[in-house]
C-alpha cells in the first residue's frame, strides 16, 4: 500500500495551468449566467419544500398485543415511546453498519505489512462487540413490543450518512490512516448515539437492566473510540 500523502501528478489547482486560467476567467465575465444567483430565493424555495414535504418515514404501530399495551401505558403517562423506539432504531442500523465497517477495516489492516499486530486484535474485538450492542438493541426493542425488523426514520438517516463511510473503507485506494479517520467518525457518533439512548431510557423509566446494558455498551464504544484515535495518530505521525 502506498503512503498516505506522497507528490504526484494531481493538476486539479489553477497554478498548474495559468494561461488557461486566464482564458477561463475571460470566458466567465464575458458570458454570465443567464440567471443571476439568488442565494436568498434559494433559502426561501426550500423552506417551502421543507414545508411541503412529508417525514422521511414512521415509527411503525406495534404489530403484537404486548407492544399495543405498553404503547397505551406510556401514552398514558404522557410519554412519547414511539421517540425512543425510533431511536433504538437507529442504533440497531448503526449497529448493523458497524460490524461491517470492521469486517471492511479488519480487510485493510491484513493487507498492510507495517500494521501493529495489536491492531488487528482490537479490530477483531470491537466487531465482536459491535455485533453484541446489536442484538442488546434486538432484545430491547423485542421487550418493548417493538419490531426490530422495521426501519425508523432515524434508522434510515444514519444508513444513508454511513454509506459514505462504508465507501472510504471498502475502497481498495484508500490507505489504512484514511480508513481510521472514517473509523473514527463512525466511532464519535456512536458514543453520541449511546448517551442519548441511555437518557432516553432514563426519561423513559425502562427497567434497570436494560439501562445497564445501554450504559456497558456505552462503555466499550469509548474504549473504541480512544484506542481508533491512538491507532490514527500512529500511522499519521510515522509518516511524517
Amino acid at each position: 500500500m502506498k503512503p498516505q500523502a506522497q507528490f504526484g501528478r494531481n493538476r486539479t489547482g489553477v497554478e498548474f495551468s495559468p494561461i488557461e486560467s486566464k482564458i477561463l476567467l475571460k470566458f466567465v465575465k464575458k458570458s454570465p449566467p443567464d440567471v443571476k444567483a439568488n442565494s436568498r430565493l434559494a433559502e426561501k424555495y426550500r423552506q417551502s419544500f421543507i414545508n411541503e414535504e412529508n417525514n422521511i418515514g414512521s415509527v411503525p404501530v406495534p404489530g403484537n398485543l404486548k407492544g399495543v399495551v405498553k404503547t397505551i401505558a406510556e401514552k398514558l403517562t404522557g410519554t412519547s415511546i414511539e421517540v425512543f423506539i425510533d431511536k433504538l432504531g437507529e442504533r440497531l442500523a448503526f449497529e448493523r453498519n458497524g460490524v461491517r465497517l470492521y469486517d471492511l477495516i479488519n480487510a485493510k489492516v491484513k493487507a498492510v505489512a507495517s500494521a501493529p499486530p495489536k491492531l488487528l486484535k482490537d479490530v477483531a474485538h470491537f466487531r465482536k462487540e459491535e455485533l453484541e450492542h446489536f442484538n442488546i438493541i434486538v432484545e430491547s426493542m423485542k421487550q418493548l413490543g417493538a419490531d426490530p425488523t422495521a426501519q425508523t426514520p432515524s434508522a434510515c438517516v444514519v444508513g444513508i450518512t454511513g454509506e459514505g463511510l462504508m465507501k472510504v473503507i471498502a475502497d481498495p485506494r484508500t490507505t489504512l490512516a484514511q480508513s481510521l479517520d472514517a473509523l473514527l467518525t463512525a466511532e464519535l457518533a456512536d458514543n453520541a448515539g449511546w448517551e442519548l439512548l441511555i437518557e432516553l431510557a432514563e426519561k423513559t423509566a425502562q427497567p434497570k437492566k436494560m439501562l445497564k446494558s445501554f450504559q456497558q455498551a456505552l462503555e466499550q464504544e469509548r474504549d473504541h473510540l480512544e484506542k481508533i484515535k491512538y491507532y490514527l495518530k500512529q500511522e499519521v505521525v510515522k509518516n511524517l
